[in-house]
């Protein structure tokens, strides 16, 4: 009975999230009233002139040096198998049932058995699995980053998207995009 009320909270938390990112201000038709570093609509707005979209303060910008594709790395390990071991048992309980009131109150006592399972896991052997020593990384290497020269050769993990976009482009190409991680 819980679980389906937490499902169903969930659900709706997130149809609620996405229907507010979606309605914004009446259709957001970016008509004023949003808050100045936020852009709903990049290109001509209703006067005529040209917006530009506002990066996020997460986003970064150089000149492409180099760029590199590491792999997925997996080596065999083992682990500890475990398997699932239940016992049953009963237990007595006992039932009162009171009626009556003052002095002609009484109590009546009975018993009952009751099965019931205990379950947990317990280790037999091993097994052996393929554990992830590094996952797949694209990364993209910028000089000039932000515009401080002394900053070269910085490393960015980046989405793949961003990966191919960069290994097209010419070198000293500048390049914007909003990395995963820094480092590679």
């Amino acid at each position: 009975m819980f679980g389906k009320r937490l499902i169903v909270a969930a659900a709706t938390a997130v149809l609620i999230a996405g229907l507010g990112a979606c309605g914004g201000e009446g259709g957001g038709g970016g008509t004023g009233g949003e808050d100045p570093g936020a852009v709903t609509d990049v290109g001509r707005s209703d006067t005529g002139t040209v917006r530009q979209a506002a990066p996020s303060p997460d986003t970064v910008s150089g000149l492409k040096d180099s760029v590199r594709h590491l792999a997925k790395k997996t080596t065999r390990a083992t682990r500890p198998h475990l398997v699932k071991k239940c016992t049953s048992a009963t237990r007595r309980v006992r039932h009162t049932e009171r009626t009556g009131t003052g002095t002609r109150r009484t109590t009546r006592t009975w018993y009952t058995t009751e099965r019931y399972r205990t379950c947990k896991k317990v280790r037999s052997g091993t097994e052996t699995y393929t554990r992830t020593v590094r996952s797949q990384r694209w990364c993209v290497s910028l000089d000039n980053v932000d515009g401080d020269t002394a900053k070269d050769d910085v490393w960015y993990q980046v989405a793949r998207a961003t990966y191919d976009e960069a290994r097209g482009a010419d070198e000293h190409t500048r390049m914007e995009f909003t990395p995963t991680a820094t480092g590679c």
